[in-house]
Protein backbone atom coordinates (compact mmCIF):
# COMPACT_ATOMS: atom_id res chain seq x y z
CA UNK A 1 0.00 0.00 0.00
CA UNK A 2 1.36 3.42 -0.97
CA UNK A 3 1.02 6.31 1.47
CA UNK A 4 -0.26 9.43 -0.28
CA UNK A 5 0.60 11.72 2.64
CA UNK A 6 4.06 13.32 2.63
CA UNK A 7 5.96 12.05 5.66
CA UNK A 8 8.69 13.80 7.59
CA UNK A 9 11.17 12.69 10.24
CA UNK A 10 8.96 14.47 12.78
CA UNK A 11 6.03 12.28 11.75
CA UNK A 12 8.17 9.30 12.77
CA UNK A 13 8.71 10.83 16.21
CA UNK A 14 12.08 12.57 15.76
CA UNK A 15 12.05 16.36 16.15
CA UNK A 16 15.25 17.80 14.63
CA UNK A 17 14.26 21.34 15.66
CA UNK A 18 13.93 20.27 19.29
CA UNK A 19 17.42 18.74 19.04
CA UNK A 20 18.84 21.99 17.71
CA UNK A 21 17.10 23.92 20.48
CA UNK A 22 18.65 21.63 23.08
CA UNK A 23 22.14 22.15 21.63
CA UNK A 24 21.70 25.93 21.66
CA UNK A 25 20.51 25.84 25.28
CA UNK A 26 23.51 23.87 26.52
CA UNK A 27 26.36 25.57 24.60
CA UNK A 28 27.16 28.16 27.27
CA UNK A 29 26.79 25.57 30.05
CA UNK A 30 29.29 23.26 28.37
CA UNK A 31 31.76 26.06 27.65
CA UNK A 32 32.06 26.78 31.36
CA UNK A 33 33.83 23.42 31.78
CA UNK A 34 36.55 24.07 29.18
CA UNK A 35 40.21 23.85 30.11
CA UNK A 36 42.95 25.73 28.18
CA UNK A 37 43.77 22.50 26.31
CA UNK A 38 40.36 22.39 24.57
CA UNK A 39 40.68 23.43 20.91
CA UNK A 40 37.16 23.17 19.47
CA UNK A 41 33.73 24.56 20.22
CA UNK A 42 30.69 22.37 20.86
CA UNK A 43 29.02 21.20 17.66
CA UNK A 44 31.90 19.73 15.70
CA UNK A 45 32.16 16.10 14.64
CA UNK A 46 34.67 15.46 17.42
CA UNK A 47 36.09 17.14 20.50
CA UNK A 48 39.78 18.03 20.43
CA UNK A 49 42.15 18.32 23.37
CA UNK A 50 45.87 19.23 23.20
CA UNK A 51 47.69 17.18 25.82
CA UNK A 52 50.31 19.22 27.68
CA UNK A 53 53.30 16.97 27.05
CA UNK A 54 55.65 19.25 29.00
CA UNK A 55 53.74 18.46 32.19
CA UNK A 56 54.39 14.71 31.93
CA UNK A 57 57.56 12.68 31.51
CA UNK A 58 55.94 9.39 30.55
CA UNK A 59 52.23 10.14 29.98
CA UNK A 60 49.76 7.26 29.98
CA UNK A 61 46.18 7.93 28.92
CA UNK A 62 43.60 6.26 31.16
CA UNK A 63 39.99 5.92 29.98
CA UNK A 64 36.78 4.93 31.68
CA UNK A 65 33.12 4.59 30.82
CA UNK A 66 29.97 4.04 32.86
CA UNK A 67 26.30 4.89 33.25
CA UNK A 68 23.96 5.77 36.11
CA UNK A 69 21.89 2.60 36.02
CA UNK A 70 18.45 2.20 37.53
CA UNK A 71 18.94 5.26 39.73
CA UNK A 72 17.51 7.01 36.67
CA UNK A 73 14.14 5.49 37.58
CA UNK A 74 14.19 7.70 40.68
CA UNK A 75 14.90 10.75 38.56
CA UNK A 76 11.93 9.89 36.33
CA UNK A 77 9.63 9.40 39.31
CA UNK A 78 10.78 12.61 41.04
CA UNK A 79 10.84 14.56 37.77
CA UNK A 80 14.24 15.86 38.85
CA UNK A 81 16.97 15.63 36.24
CA UNK A 82 19.72 18.06 37.28
CA UNK A 83 21.69 15.74 39.60
CA UNK A 84 22.02 12.42 37.74
CA UNK A 85 24.52 14.07 35.41
CA UNK A 86 26.82 14.52 38.40
CA UNK A 87 26.43 10.80 39.08
CA UNK A 88 27.39 10.04 35.49
CA UNK A 89 30.63 12.01 35.71
CA UNK A 90 31.43 10.71 39.18
CA UNK A 91 31.18 7.06 38.20
CA UNK A 92 33.72 7.62 35.43
CA UNK A 93 36.22 10.03 36.98
CA UNK A 94 36.41 8.25 40.34
CA UNK A 95 37.26 5.05 38.48
CA UNK A 96 40.24 6.47 36.61
CA UNK A 97 41.32 8.31 39.75
CA UNK A 98 41.82 4.84 41.24
CA UNK A 99 44.66 4.40 38.74
CA UNK A 100 46.20 7.71 39.70
CA UNK A 101 44.91 9.59 36.66
CA UNK A 102 43.85 13.22 36.45
CA UNK A 103 40.61 13.48 34.41
CA UNK A 104 41.13 15.64 31.31
CA UNK A 105 38.00 15.51 29.20
CA UNK A 106 34.55 13.94 29.20
CA UNK A 107 31.94 12.92 26.62
CA UNK A 108 28.30 12.04 27.23
CA UNK A 109 25.59 10.10 25.40
CA UNK A 110 21.91 10.72 26.16
CA UNK A 111 19.19 8.63 24.48
CA UNK A 112 15.53 9.39 24.98
CA UNK A 113 12.14 8.44 23.63
CA UNK A 114 10.95 12.04 23.21
CA UNK A 115 13.45 14.88 23.17
CA UNK A 116 12.54 17.59 25.64
CA UNK A 117 15.05 20.47 25.32
CA UNK A 118 14.52 21.64 28.90
CA UNK A 119 15.04 18.13 30.28
CA UNK A 120 18.21 17.72 28.21
CA UNK A 121 19.40 21.08 29.52
CA UNK A 122 18.87 19.86 33.10
CA UNK A 123 20.80 16.67 32.37
CA UNK A 124 23.72 18.50 30.77
CA UNK A 125 23.72 21.07 33.57
CA UNK A 126 24.37 18.20 35.97
CA UNK A 127 27.06 16.73 33.72
CA UNK A 128 28.75 20.13 33.49
CA UNK A 129 28.61 20.52 37.27
CA UNK A 130 30.24 17.11 37.65
CA UNK A 131 32.96 18.09 35.19
CA UNK A 132 33.62 21.29 37.13
CA UNK A 133 33.93 19.31 40.36
CA UNK A 134 36.36 16.94 38.62
CA UNK A 135 38.29 19.68 36.81
CA UNK A 136 37.73 18.07 33.39
CA UNK A 137 36.32 19.55 30.19
CA UNK A 138 33.04 18.46 28.62
CA UNK A 139 34.24 18.46 25.01
CA UNK A 140 31.26 16.85 23.30
CA UNK A 141 28.41 14.40 23.38
CA UNK A 142 25.44 12.97 21.59
CA UNK A 143 21.70 13.26 22.14
CA UNK A 144 19.62 10.61 20.38
CA UNK A 145 15.85 10.69 20.05
CA UNK A 146 14.63 7.09 19.73
CA UNK A 147 10.81 6.83 19.69
CA UNK A 148 9.57 3.27 19.98
CA UNK A 149 12.76 2.23 21.77
CA UNK A 150 12.39 4.29 24.96
CA UNK A 151 9.18 5.55 26.54
CA UNK A 152 8.49 9.24 25.83
CA UNK A 153 9.48 10.26 29.37
CA UNK A 154 12.44 7.89 29.66
CA UNK A 155 16.12 8.32 28.88
CA UNK A 156 19.42 6.59 29.43
CA UNK A 157 22.88 8.10 29.84
CA UNK A 158 26.43 6.95 29.32
CA UNK A 159 29.69 8.75 29.94
CA UNK A 160 33.28 8.43 28.79
CA UNK A 161 36.35 10.06 30.35
CA UNK A 162 40.02 10.28 29.43
CA UNK A 163 42.70 11.14 31.97
CA UNK A 164 46.47 11.08 32.21
CA UNK A 165 49.09 9.84 34.65
CA UNK A 166 52.85 9.39 34.40
CA UNK A 167 53.64 5.71 34.03
CA UNK A 168 55.79 5.60 37.16
CA UNK A 169 52.95 7.09 39.21
CA UNK A 170 50.20 4.68 38.17
CA UNK A 171 48.16 3.07 40.94
CA UNK A 172 48.21 0.66 42.55
CA UNK A 173 52.00 0.65 42.85
CA UNK A 174 54.28 -2.07 44.16
CA UNK A 175 54.71 -0.41 47.56
CA UNK A 176 51.58 -1.81 49.21
CA UNK A 177 52.69 -4.25 51.90
CA UNK A 178 51.83 -5.83 55.23
CA UNK A 179 51.18 -2.96 57.65
CA UNK A 180 49.75 -0.45 55.20
CA UNK A 181 46.81 1.52 56.63
CA UNK A 182 43.39 1.81 55.00
CA UNK A 183 41.78 5.25 55.04
CA UNK A 184 38.13 5.62 54.02
CA UNK A 185 36.63 8.79 52.57
CA UNK A 186 33.00 9.46 53.34
CA UNK A 187 30.35 8.90 50.69
CA UNK A 188 27.38 11.22 50.18
CA UNK A 189 24.85 8.39 50.23
CA UNK A 190 24.02 5.35 48.14
CA UNK A 191 25.88 6.90 45.17
CA UNK A 192 24.87 5.03 41.97
CA UNK A 193 24.95 1.31 42.72
CA UNK A 194 22.53 -1.24 44.08
CA UNK A 195 19.40 0.62 43.05
CA UNK A 196 17.55 -2.47 41.88
CA UNK A 197 17.60 -3.67 45.50
CA UNK A 198 16.92 -0.14 46.76
CA UNK A 199 13.76 0.11 44.64
CA UNK A 200 12.58 -3.33 45.74
CA UNK A 201 12.95 -2.37 49.42
CA UNK A 202 11.49 1.12 49.13
CA UNK A 203 8.65 0.61 46.66
CA UNK A 204 7.75 -3.08 46.98
CA UNK A 205 8.43 -3.81 50.66
CA UNK A 206 7.86 -0.42 52.32
CA UNK A 207 5.36 0.65 49.63
CA UNK A 208 6.58 4.25 49.74
CA UNK A 209 6.13 6.98 47.15
CA UNK A 210 9.11 9.10 46.12
CA UNK A 211 7.73 12.03 48.13
CA UNK A 212 7.13 9.94 51.28
CA UNK A 213 8.85 11.57 54.26
CA UNK A 214 11.12 9.24 56.23
CA UNK A 215 11.78 10.53 59.79
CA UNK A 216 15.03 8.55 60.14
CA UNK A 217 16.40 10.39 57.11
CA UNK A 218 14.94 13.82 57.80
CA UNK A 219 13.73 14.14 54.21
CA UNK A 220 11.69 12.38 51.57
CA UNK A 221 12.95 9.04 50.32
CA UNK A 222 13.30 10.50 46.83
CA UNK A 223 15.54 13.33 48.05
CA UNK A 224 17.69 10.92 50.03
CA UNK A 225 18.19 8.52 47.15
CA UNK A 226 18.87 11.18 44.50
CA UNK A 227 21.78 12.63 46.51
CA UNK A 228 24.52 12.71 43.83
CA UNK A 229 27.66 10.62 43.96
CA UNK A 230 30.61 12.39 45.55
CA UNK A 231 33.48 13.30 43.24
CA UNK A 232 36.86 12.92 44.95
CA UNK A 233 39.25 14.23 42.30
CA UNK A 234 40.19 17.59 43.78
CA UNK A 235 40.74 16.06 47.23
CA UNK A 236 42.96 13.28 45.94
CA UNK A 237 45.09 14.87 43.20
CA UNK A 238 47.27 16.88 45.65
CA UNK A 239 48.00 13.65 47.56
CA UNK A 240 48.89 11.86 44.33
CA UNK A 241 51.26 14.66 43.34
CA UNK A 242 53.13 14.10 46.62
CA UNK A 243 53.13 10.30 46.17
CA UNK A 244 51.26 9.83 49.46
CA UNK A 245 48.90 7.12 48.19
CA UNK A 246 49.98 3.63 47.13
CA UNK A 247 46.57 2.22 46.24
CA UNK A 248 43.03 3.46 45.79
CA UNK A 249 39.69 1.66 45.50
CA UNK A 250 36.49 3.28 44.27
CA UNK A 251 33.61 1.64 46.15
CA UNK A 252 31.02 1.05 43.44
CA UNK A 253 29.04 -2.04 42.41
CA UNK A 254 30.16 -4.87 44.67
CA UNK A 255 30.38 -2.60 47.69
CA UNK A 256 33.20 -2.51 50.20
CA UNK A 257 33.74 -6.27 50.04
CA UNK A 258 34.32 -6.63 46.30
CA UNK A 259 36.09 -3.35 45.52
CA UNK A 260 38.64 -2.89 48.30
CA UNK A 261 40.78 -5.92 47.30
CA UNK A 262 41.02 -4.71 43.69
CA UNK A 263 44.02 -2.54 44.63
CA UNK A 264 45.87 -5.33 46.46
CA UNK A 265 48.28 -8.04 45.23
CA UNK A 266 47.18 -11.65 45.64
CA UNK A 267 49.19 -12.24 48.83
CA UNK A 268 47.54 -9.47 50.85
CA UNK A 269 44.16 -9.02 52.49
CA UNK A 270 42.23 -5.98 53.70
CA UNK A 271 41.27 -5.99 57.37
CA UNK A 272 38.37 -3.62 57.97
CA UNK A 273 37.01 -2.65 61.36
CA UNK A 274 33.26 -2.16 61.46
CA UNK A 275 32.24 0.86 63.48
CA UNK A 276 35.38 2.81 62.58
CA UNK A 277 33.25 5.18 60.51
CA UNK A 278 29.62 6.33 60.78
CA UNK A 279 27.34 4.19 58.61
CA UNK A 280 24.92 6.60 56.96
CA UNK A 281 21.25 6.45 58.04
CA UNK A 282 20.07 5.50 54.54
CA UNK A 283 21.92 2.17 54.80
CA UNK A 284 20.49 1.38 58.23
CA UNK A 285 17.03 2.18 56.86
CA UNK A 286 17.47 -0.10 53.84
CA UNK A 287 18.89 -2.96 55.89
CA UNK A 288 16.19 -2.87 58.56
CA UNK A 289 13.28 -2.29 56.17
CA UNK A 290 14.37 -4.94 53.70
CA UNK A 291 15.66 -7.40 56.32
CA UNK A 292 18.95 -7.55 54.40
CA UNK A 293 21.84 -9.55 55.85
CA UNK A 294 24.83 -7.47 56.91
CA UNK A 295 27.11 -9.45 54.60
CA UNK A 296 24.84 -8.60 51.68
CA UNK A 297 24.89 -4.91 52.59
CA UNK A 298 28.69 -4.75 52.58
CA UNK A 299 28.98 -6.52 49.22
CA UNK A 300 26.30 -4.36 47.60
CA UNK A 301 26.71 -0.85 49.04
CA UNK A 302 29.44 1.58 50.05
CA UNK A 303 28.02 1.79 53.60
CA UNK A 304 29.22 5.40 53.94
CA UNK A 305 32.71 4.97 52.43
CA UNK A 306 33.07 5.99 48.79
CA UNK A 307 36.83 5.68 48.41
CA UNK A 308 39.47 3.59 50.23
CA UNK A 309 43.15 4.57 50.24
CA UNK A 310 46.10 2.31 51.00
CA UNK A 311 48.72 4.45 52.73
CA UNK A 312 52.10 3.77 54.30
CA UNK A 313 51.69 3.90 58.09
CA UNK A 314 54.30 6.69 58.26
CA UNK A 315 52.18 8.90 55.99
CA UNK A 316 48.79 8.43 57.67
CA UNK A 317 48.86 11.61 59.76
CA UNK A 318 49.93 13.68 56.76
CA UNK A 319 47.16 12.28 54.55
CA UNK A 320 44.49 12.78 57.20
CA UNK A 321 45.66 16.34 57.85
CA UNK A 322 45.51 17.18 54.13
CA UNK A 323 42.03 15.68 53.75
CA UNK A 324 40.72 17.42 56.85
CA UNK A 325 42.13 20.69 55.54
CA UNK A 326 39.88 20.23 52.51
CA UNK A 327 36.97 19.42 54.87
CA UNK A 328 36.82 15.88 53.52
CA UNK A 329 35.62 13.40 56.14
CA UNK A 330 38.22 10.63 56.35
CA UNK A 331 38.61 7.72 58.76
CA UNK A 332 41.20 5.05 59.49
CA UNK A 333 39.10 1.96 58.77
CA UNK A 334 41.64 -0.87 58.87
CA UNK A 335 44.93 -2.17 57.55
CA UNK A 336 46.58 -4.54 55.10
CA UNK A 337 48.19 -7.82 56.13
CA UNK A 338 49.61 -10.97 54.57
CA UNK A 339 46.81 -13.38 53.70
CA UNK A 340 44.38 -14.48 51.04
CA UNK A 341 43.16 -11.71 48.74
CA UNK A 342 39.83 -10.44 50.05
CA UNK A 343 38.32 -8.57 53.01
CA UNK A 344 38.20 -9.68 56.62
CA UNK A 345 35.84 -7.78 58.88
CA UNK A 346 36.14 -7.32 62.63
CA UNK A 347 34.11 -5.44 65.20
Amino acid sequence: MINNKKLSYKDAGVDVDAGNQAVNQIKDIVKQTFRPEVLTELGGFGGTFALNIAKHKTPVLVSGTDGVGTKLKLAFACNKHDTVGIDLVAMCVNDILAQGAEPLFFLDYIATGKLNPNKVTDLVTGIAEGCKQAGCALVGGETAEMPGFYGKDEYDMAGFVVGVVDKENMLPNNQIADGHVLIGLASSGVHSNGFSLVRKVVFDVAELKVDSYVPELGKSIGEALLEPTRIYVKDILPLLERNLIDGLAHITGGGVTENTPRMLPNNLQANITKGSWPVLPIFNYLQQTGNIAEQEMYRTYNMGIGLVLAVNKNQVDTVLAELNKEKQQAYVIGNVSTGTLGVQYSE
